[in-house]
């Protein structure tokens, strides 16, 4: 089985995407070891200001506004550029890597540039588990998407 892999798309702002790890191997559960965001139009011209959030939960954390209180959120991204004239760039990313995933995650992405569309990835590993672990896991990740 392949270590690591990366699900990666284009999110209209404001909205949500399922990351499927619904029929994955029995017996392996995932890590997030990387999660970043990236502008779809007017790279190097325009300023954009972007937020993403990962969640187990049964429904999205706003990116604008992350909780770190809450157990289901795995990670949270922050990139802002500014493109005229001085082309920088600053990017924060918090990443729970020892949230072991088994179950289905909720992505939602904001950019402050007039809803434009945001590229995001998300890396994740594969970790082997015993029979009792992955039994623990599930219901762990089970519990927080219910509440």
């Amino acid at each position: 089985m392949n270590k690591e892999f990366v699900m990666r798309g284009q999110t209209a702002s404001g909205s949500t995407e399922v990351l499927n790890f619904s029929g994955n191997k029995p017996g392996y559960a995932y890590r997030m070891t990387e999660f970043s965001l990236y502008p779809s139009t007017g790279v190097g011209s325009g300023n954009d200001e972007m937020s993403g959030s990962v969640t187990a939960g049964k429904t999205a954390v706003a990116p604008t506004d992350p909780n770190f209180n809450n157990e289901g959120l795995i990670g949270t991204t922050y990139t802002q550029i500014i493109g005229s004239g001085s082309n920088a760039m600053f990017k924060q990313s918090v990443i729970n890597d020892t949230f072991l995933i088994t179950q289905n995650l909720i992505l939602m992405v904001q950019n402050t540039n007039a809803g434009t569309p945001v590229n995001w990835q998300c890396r994740f590993v594969a970790e082997k588990m015993s029979k009792s672990e992955e039994a623990v896991t599930n219901y762990k990740q089970y519990t927080i998407s219910d509440e």
